[in-house]
């Protein structure tokens, strides 16, 4: 194996790990504040259609970036709406934002399937990438670098700011948090946003740089795995980043075994190595008691202040 071809494989790694992380990067947020949002998967797919809608019809690929995190957004204040105003059922809420995002991503891409946009480009000029190994530092798109920069801010928000202690706080006990002035609402729902926003941004990944090309259910459900990872990465964010990169790696194997004619195996069960690697993944660390401990402690509790 050259250089080359290692080189590829990294950077098909780095392309199947980035969606993952934005997205997971946004669940740990808002799991880090109490709340337990199922729903990735439809908001991936509402920031994927949206992001490439806008992007067919101005042509400004900026544009769609915004569209599809502001879409992805709102899909997340409703869910915010129902789960923390309402105090509804977070689990059943968030299954209900995932199927409602797969029928509008159907719905609004109808008009698009089989269309393309122009692909979201390295960021940097392409002499930089000239050179195969610096390919793979300088050969990327805007959201690759946007993803590493946000996992290093997440890091830096959780573990050094005041507003991550905050967040920790109503994550860890929202009464006691509420009792001494923080308001839990507010700081749940700003979370939801940060989460929905970064669905989106991982959504539109797929849609705009990977395959610039509209298929309804583009994300195939990619966004259970980013939910996976939170837990994989026992809620820290430099963890998330390993993780994500292992899962890329897994299906980057897959498309490798493909390309390479590999029979061995069928390439059904190729397909479904990724989701059969979250399950053994979430069943081995459920039974690790440590790890269960690093949850927030009111991960999926409506708040209720008292009268």
């Amino acid at each position: 194996m050259d250089q080359t071809m290692i080189i590829s494989i990294l950077m098909t790694v780095i392309g199947a790990a980035t969606p993952l992380l934005l997205a997971a990067l946004g669940e740990l947020v808002v799991e880090k504040s109490g709340v337990l949002n199922l729903g990735v998967e439809g908001m991936m797919l509402i920031g994927a259609v949206t992001g490439f809608a806008v992007t067919s019809v101005t042509g400004a690929s900026i544009l769609g970036l915004v569209a599809a995190m502001a879409a992805a957004t709102a899909a997340a204040m409703i869910f915010g709406f129902l789960t923390i105003t309402l105090a509804s059922n977070q689990v059943a809420t968030g299954l209900a934002l995932t199927i409602f995002g797969i029928g509008l991503s159907s719905m609004i891409g109808e008009n698009f399937v089989g269309t393309t946009v122009p692909p979201l480009g390295p960021v940097f000029p392409e002499a930089l990438a000239a050179n195969p190994v610096l390919r793979l530092v300088f050969g990327h798109s805007l959201l690759v670098y946007v993803s590493l920069a946000m996992t290093v801010a997440v890091a830096w928000f959780l573990a050094r700011s005041r507003g991550g202690l905050i967040l920790r706080a109503v994550g860890e006990n929202a009464h006691s948090a509420h009792s001494i002035g923080y308001s839990v609402t507010g700081v749940r729902y700003a979370a939801v946003a940060f989460g929905g926003a970064m669905a989106g941004l991982g959504g539109c990944y797929y849609s705009m740089v990977q395959t610039p090309m509209w298929a309804d259910q583009l994300t195939a459900g990619r966004g259970w795995i980013a939910l996976a990872l939170v837990v994989f990465s026992a809620w820290k964010p430099w963890r998330l980043l390993l993780g994500a990169y292992l899962f890329g790696a897994v299906m980057t194997f897959e498309l490798q075994a493909k390309a390479a004619g590999i029979n061995i195996v069928p390439p059904e069960f190729l397909a479904a190595l990724p989701y059969l690697a979250t399950i053994v993944v979430l069943a081995l660390i459920s039974m690790r008691r440590s790890v269960g401990g690093a949850a927030p402690a009111c991960l999926g509790q409506p708040f209720k202040p008292a009268t």
